[in-house]
């Protein structure tokens, strides 16, 4: 693990890790402890950026999202963001071929790569924070972490992804309630709700699920994730193309064949790197 040992001001925003003990798992952890891990604009390009890095990497099988020592994210730091308002504005400008600005290219990258996200949430989750937590494709949560939609505290909505995030986990109802009032609430209240898993450790509850990922075929990890998240709203006739879709690229592909002589012989997979981009 890469050991960073940095003032607060030279540090890095965002920091990468390759775990040495689970294949393929990297550890992603917001990194502005001194500030509760508050969102600026360049720790938002920063996440984007090292999204589109680990894309590249095919060694690559998980990540773990979590926030320095103790808190995920406290949300936006307003006093940063607003300090250069054409700066923020800039950044406020959608791309055109991915459909999203900097706010919410950084919790929605983390959905378009070809690998599994969990997100690790302790302390404060609000705001934008929420919403990259929500980027995640699984999420544990300490039961007394504090969540929270916290735009409506600011006269807000939020627009880091969140809304898209929120109506696909929550009915219509308690979509609307979490964003008019910015209730606060525990991470035990997040389950119940749907939002994560509520457990005693919840780094540990992510490197177990981590583990039990990294022992299939990544190429196969990466086409059921595209596969759901393609097809969560269409129709059944649709759903079945896809299904064919992806099933014809994996009944060829080297890892497919690797994990059925491991199981075959009951022995453990060799994977070679994934290959679905």
């Amino acid at each position: 693990m890469t050991d960073h040992t940095s003032s607060p001001t030279s540090a890095p925003l965002v920091t990468t890790d390759f775990s040495e003990s689970i294949p393929g798992l990297v550890h992603v952890r917001l990194n502005r402890p001194h500030k509760l891990n508050s969102l600026t604009i360049d720790l938002l390009q920063q996440l984007i950026d090292t999204a589109h890095t680990l894309r590249r990497d095919r060694s690559v099988r998980v990540v773990i999202l979590s926030g320095a020592e103790g808190n995920f994210s406290a949300g936006l730091d307003f006093a940063d963001t607003l300090k250069s308002p054409p700066r923020m504005l800039s950044h406020f400008i959608p791309c055109l071929l991915r459909g999203t600005n900097t706010f919410q290219e950084a919790p929605w990258t983390w959905r378009r790569l070809p690998f599994p996200v969990i997100a690790a949430v302790e302390g404060y989750c609000f705001g934008g924070g929420v919403q990259i937590a929500l980027g995640a494709d699984f999420r544990f949560t300490s039961a007394d972490a504090h969540w929270s939609v916290l735009e409506a505290k600011w006269g807000l909505v939020p627009d880091m992804s969140g809304i898209m995030s929120l109506k696909q986990l929550l009915p219509i109802d308690e979509v609307k309630k979490l964003a008019m009032t910015g209730e606060i609430f525990s991470g035990e209240r997040a389950a119940e709700l749907g939002l994560a898993k509520a457990v005693e450790d919840p780094m540990a509850a992510a490197e177990e699920l981590a583990r039990q990922i990294s022992e299939r075929s990544p190429d196969s990890v990466a086409l059921t994730k595209k596969l759901v998240d393609e097809t969560w709203e269409l129709g059944a006739r649709r759903t079945f193309a896809h299904e064919r879709l992806r099933q014809a690229r994996l009944l060829i592909s080297k890892n497919a064949a690797v994990a059925r002589e491991a199981a075959q012989k009951k022995i453990p997979p060799k994977f070679r790197p994934r290959a679905v981009r």
